[in-house]
């Protein structure tokens, strides 16, 4: 009868956690740039209009599948004249493109952010205002960024802080009285205190870092990720370098050094791939921790529509199947892209790759 009893309450408690426990997952998502060709290709002569769905429309699913995706907007969005690199300005479409495609949450401290100077930076935080999408990074002014920074975001009772830093903008100068976050370690100290005075149950660091088109992490890369990591932050999220870097995880850090490109024109081999990761937090009352984290690979295919250059995201897994392509290159390309991840991937401790499921909603391969 006692050990009964003793099951009966186990079975309880077990119950009654498992009520208790909320868990919010999060999608990150890598370098969306905006070259010149992505700018032409975008533009539809029959509605004179700029139209980016068909970038995000074979990832809409996974974006959707998490409670929160969170993408680096790496161009600006300044208006006309729209242009490509060195200085980027890309139509308002591509935001509303992500917005629609399931991307609820943007970063842009990167190098890229000041292309346009003042003007550029203002307005691209406008137009992601009207269209509701919290954002942080860049700020129009002191004001703005304690409104700003950290991004808060909730759901379920969990409250999440992100804060996003970039190495530096091109040697741009930014205007006063705009500001930028930038990887400096007093700033990140002051930054944190404060966030922590806030009580979110997890603080997230998004970081512009590490050299372009290096597969492996440098030495300045690790020692910001301990200093975050020493000052309480222990998930650390990293953009820039435009290929994959290691992920690893252990009991008190993760780091993603570099997600990559999500969608570029950068063709040169493994430019042209990159990596969404997922990860779920979950909290129980004073138990907080990262329960569970994964990635999917993406890749930009390229093909030629009507005599036009089109780019579309793809989820690597499903599309290893040769019955979506219409050339065998392009297939072959995919492949050898998942290779070469692989190998970059070889030393990650403690994440593996998401089986992708083909009826996520809203997914059709066609």
């Amino acid at each position: 009868m006692r050990l009964y009893l003793s099951f009966v309450l186990i079975s309880i408690a077990s119950s009654i956690w498992a009520q208790d426990a909320k868990t919010v997952s999060l999608l990150f998502v890598g370098d969306v740039m905006g070259h010149g060709t992505q700018i032409n290709s975008a533009y539809n002569e029959e509605t004179q209009k700029y139209e980016y769905d068909g970038c995000f429309k074979y990832v809409s699913n996974i974006f959707n599948d998490a409670d929160f995706c969170v993408a680096n907007l790496e161009v600006t969005l300044a208006g006309p004249p729209y242009k490509g690199y060195p200085q980027f300005s890309s139509p308002d479409a591509l935001a509303i493109a992500m917005k629609n495609a399931g991307v609820n949450a943007i970063v842009n401290a990167n190098n890229h952010c000041v292309d346009r100077r003042k003007q550029g930076l203002e307005r691209t935080n406008e137009v992601l205002d009207s269209l509701e999408l919290p954002r942080t990074g860049t700020f129009k002014d002191e004001e703005d960024r304690k409104k700003h920074n950290p991004m808060w975001l909730e759901k379920d009772g969990v409250t999440i802080a992100i804060l996003n830093y970039t190495y530096g903008t091109n040697g741009i100068p930014v205007t006063e009285p705009n500001k930028v976050n930038f990887l400096d370690k007093e700033l990140i100290k002051s930054d944190i205190k404060t966030t922590k005075a806030m009580k979110p149950d997890f603080i997230i660091a998004f970081v512009h870092w590490g050299l372009e088109y290096q597969t492996v992490e440098n030495k300045t890369q690790r020692d910001f990720n301990k200093f975050f990591n020493d000052n309480g932050v222990n998930i650390v999220i990293g953009s820039h370098p435009h290929v994959l870097q290691p992920i690893h995880k252990t009991d008190t850090n993760f780091v993603v050094y570099s997600l990559g490109n999500f969608v570029s024109n950068q063709r040169t081999h493994p430019r042209d791939g990159g990596a969404m990761v997922r990860i779920e937090l979950t909290k129980d009352k004073d138990i907080k921790k990262l329960s569970d984290a994964s990635y999917y690979l993406t890749w930009v295919h390229t093909p030629t529509i009507n005599g036009k250059k089109e780019f579309r995201v793809l989820p690597v897994s499903p599309f290893e199947d040769e019955a979506y392509f219409l050339d065998t290159k392009s297939h072959n390309r995919l492949k050898d892209y998942k290779k070469e991840a692989e190998a970059i991937y070889k030393n990650n401790t403690d994440i593996q790759e998401m089986i992708f499921n083909a009826d996520l909603p809203g997914w059709e391969k066609k």
